[in-house]
């Protein structure tokens, strides 16, 4: 069969497009802004991929079926042309679903942050254990080198996404995979373009609880209220707490990169590794809960964490030079960019640390965390904020809460003059951004003329 994908470049389709892949078809699929890391993997696999949507190409390609991402909407050329030539399509979730997750046992990591960390997480402790599982990750674990594969066992790892799944189908693509071990990280307002308040995504969440059966397992975190909340509309399946509760970390270090594992009290084992911040403790505490529903020992799943490598643009050192580190990290969610900046504070002590920040998600573009972007920044020592042509509102107020120490940079030429202006050795320059940020990583270890680099 031949499948063709529009939007392959997003983090969940290109993972579409490698298992329809591995599983056997001619894949091919199209995309507008490709940019690293999915663009190099989809290459790597073989499969053909497109710039733009010229809607030309489904009458030259001929595909058997059409995987629509959810990026697609009605008034887009190629999809006005699939509707009008009743060619047969179908979402990404539900493809996956059907093809891949059917008689699998599906192990769901979804919250609003961690979730591409924990998959990863999971997918390589239960690879440590010999399981060998699939997965569908939203993000390249370093330990594997590609966003997802189909496994030889039972298990199958997917980050589950509450954002929509299609133009024609507007439920959470969550709803769609039928876990049997779920993990809710975390849950907070996010999605703006989509979701009202977050009372609506609760009840996305709740949807998804409905699905989970009462042989299964739901690993929630402890200390989210909000989570609490989705639980107490109803829930039919036993429940396991971590970071309080059942899963708990003891003894942790100051920078999060060792800690004791505790199950109900009873001590199971010392994590050392690479990994940063309190938040990651935590994902690991979820993980190893998940692995143990599906037979894994603790003692086994606390080893794997050792040679955990981390994912591709989460905290991910891009290279060195002239005693300056730059770093890459997707963190686009006040969370998730405070929860960053403190493992890296707590990792690099009193060197300084400038921030750079693109404001690039649907959510950051309607200016809806306009208020708590700065508090998030604070541990920052310098603080480079990127105003794109297209953003919609103006960081200045941001800036101005920062001080003297912050700026804003209206193209990314200045930006890249803002942050060479500021490096100085042992300075960590942490680059924020959802998307490819015009390749600003390598630009600036190129003009810091760089030692040592790293993929």
């Amino acid at each position: 069969m031949h499948i063709h994908i529009l939007g392959i470049c997003g983090t969940f389709m290109a993972g579409v497009a490698l298992l329809a892949r591995a599983a056997g078809h001619t894949v091919s699929g199209c995309d507008a802004g490709v940019y690293p890391p999915m663009s190099t993997q989809l290459a790597e696999a073989g499969i053909a991929l497109r710039e733009g949507f010229a809607p030309e190409q489904l009458t030259e390609l001929q595909p058997d079926m059409v995987v629509v991402g959810n990026v697609m909407s009605r008034g887009r050329p190629i999809v006005e042309e699939l509707l009008n030539r009743d060619l047969p399509y179908t979402s990404g979730p539900a493809w996956l679903a059907e093809h891949v997750l059917r008689e699998r046992h599906v192990l769901a990591v979804a919250g609003t942050h961690g979730k591409t960390s924990t998959s990863s997480l999971l997918a390589w402790i239960l690879q440590h254990a010999g399981l060998e599982p699939g997965f569908l990750i939203g993000g390249i674990p370093a330990n594997f080198g590609q966003s997802a594969q189909l496994g030889h066992g039972r298990c199958f790892v997917v980050e589950a996404d509450e954002y929509d799944t299609a133009f024609f189908d507007k439920r959470s693509k969550f709803v769609h995979y039928r876990p049997r071990t779920l993990i809710l990280n975390n849950l907070e307002f996010d999605h703006a373009d989509i979701f009202p308040d977050l009372a609506a995504i609760q009840r996305q969440f709740h949807h998804l609880l409905r699905s989970v059966p009462g042989a299964g397992l739901i690993v929630a975190n402890g200390h989210d209220a909000q989570l609490a909340a989705v639980l107490d509309m109803g829930c039919w399946t036993p429940v396991q707490r971590f970071g309080t509760g059942d899963w708990e970390a003891r003894a942790i270090s100051a920078d999060g990169s060792a800690f004791d594992v505790y199950y109900q009290n009873a001590r199971q084992g010392r994590v050392e590794w690479a990994q940063l911040g309190l938040h990651n403790v935590h994902n690991a505490l979820a993980a190893l809960a998940a692995a143990q529903h599906v037979g894994v020992a603790v003692t086994t799943a606390i080893t794997a964490l050792a040679s955990f490598q981390g994912v591709k643009r989460r905290l991910e050192v891009r290279g060195v030079a002239r005693g300056v580190t730059v770093y890459d990290d997707f963190a686009h969610h006040p969370t998730a960019i405070a929860t960053t900046l403190a493992g890296l504070r707590a990792r690099v002590g009193t060197q300084p640390i400038i921030a750079v920040l693109e404001p690039r998600s649907n959510t950051m573009k309607l200016g809806v965390f306009k208020d708590s972007l700065a508090p998030a920044l604070a541990l920052a020592d310098g603080v480079v904020l990127y105003q794109a042509p297209d953003l919609g509102w103006d960081l200045s107020a941001v800036a101005a809460t920062l001080g003297t120490r912050a700026q804003v940079c209206h193209s990314l030429d200045d930006t890249l003059s803002s942050i060479q202006a500021q490096a100085a050795p042992g300075t960590q320059v942490l680059i924020m951004s959802n998307g490819g940020f015009g390749g600003i990583h390598e630009r600036l270890l190129q003009a810091l003329g760089a030692d040592r680099a790293h993929g």
